[in-house]
């Protein structure tokens, strides 16, 4: 969960209570990840993970980009700030998967691609258990090298962790779970709309060896996601969510709010430029309150997300 909802005091106690913790690179230097894994470290001597953002590949259209973000100068200015600027595009992954070869957590996951053979091969060498994001067969085959997939199916909140820009294909999980797992021999961890103890059970009776949870995590007290985040999720003026570009220009789910449904048609697929553009606009709205130009990423079974300390969701989760 990057962007702030992924802390060491999270990972730490999913990690305490029985799961697997799993901390966020993306959006961050290689020094404050390993900031990140060294507090973690300082508060759970159990197995956790580190998830890593593959660098974008995609070809950028500049006119197009350049328009969005004129488009977008009437939102800064109502807020009193100025749009961002697109800055790197690889998210420091070079630096990243130096640091973490030298000194990794039990698990390392890669979301929006995987990385080469050498390097799932670096990391395995180490102990370290190599998990690849997918969201099709396709991409399920591509990344035979890894120890573990996690299959992310339509219904997840936050970014899609398709391979390209793209929803073509988008699958919900049950179906997409059953392909993947009859074609790969791999450990599959099933993500995407799963919030309840009776979630769980299903999809390990459909094959999988775990279920990987994001939204239900969003309101407890270790998350860091911000209150207007929170308070969001348990919201009634908030009752979908939907598929969107309009934050990061990538593929996103989350709550449909006023800067969604007014922006999502014109964003472009660019990221992380949009990304960048927008995050000024995104701090500023959660600081001032305004949850219309927040990022509500969260997934279909959101309404679910309870406001409870994180052991007792991997209780309630286990039962």
């Amino acid at each position: 969960m990057a962007g702030g909802a992924s802390t060491p005091a999270l990972a730490a106690a999913v990690s305490d209570a029985g799961g697997v913790g799993f901390l966020a690179a993306g959006y961050k230097t290689a020094a404050a990840m390993r900031e990140d894994i060294a507090a973690t470290r300082g508060r759970t001597s159990r197995p956790f993970g580190m998830n890593v953002f593959m660098p974008s590949l995609d070809g950028i259209d500049d006119g197009a980009v350049a328009a969005y973000r004129d488009r977008l100068v009437p939102e800064a200015e109502r807020l009193g700030v100025d749009l961002g600027t697109p800055s790197a595009r690889d998210d420091d992954y070079t630096a990243k998967i130096a640091d973490l070869l030298d000194d990794p957590p039990a698990f390392v996951s890669f979301t929006f691609g995987c990385p080469t053979v050498d390097v799932i091969r670096a990391f395995q060498d180490r102990g370290t258990t190599v998990v690849v994001t997918v969201t099709s067969t396709d991409e399920a085959r591509a990344a035979s090298a890894a120890d573990v997939l996690c299959v992310q199916g339509a219904e997840a909140g936050g970014h899609r962790g398709s391979f390209t820009n793209s929803v073509d294909g988008a699958l919900p999980l049950r179906e997409l779970l059953r392909l993947v797992r009859d074609l790969v021999p791999h450990p599959l961890i099933a993500a995407g709309g799963l919030a309840t103890s009776e979630d769980v059970a299903e999809i390990l009776s459909l094959g999988a060896a775990a279920a990987q949870v994001g939204t239900a995590f969003v309101r407890c007290p270790e998350s860091g996601a911000s209150a207007v985040h929170k308070a969001a999720l348990a919201d009634p003026r908030f009752i979908s969510t939907a598929m969107t570009r309009a934050f990061s220009g990538r593929p996103a789910r989350g709550l449909v709010n006023r800067f969604l449904t007014e922006h999502s048609a014109q964003a472009p697929a660019a990221y992380p430029d949009v990304h960048f553009i927008t995050a000024p606009l995104r701090r500023a709205a959660a600081a001032q309150g305004d949850p219309d130009v927040v990022n509500l990423w969260a997934g279909e079974a959101f309404r679910l997300a309870p406001e409870a300390p994180a052991a007792e969701i991997v209780e309630m989760l286990s039962r």
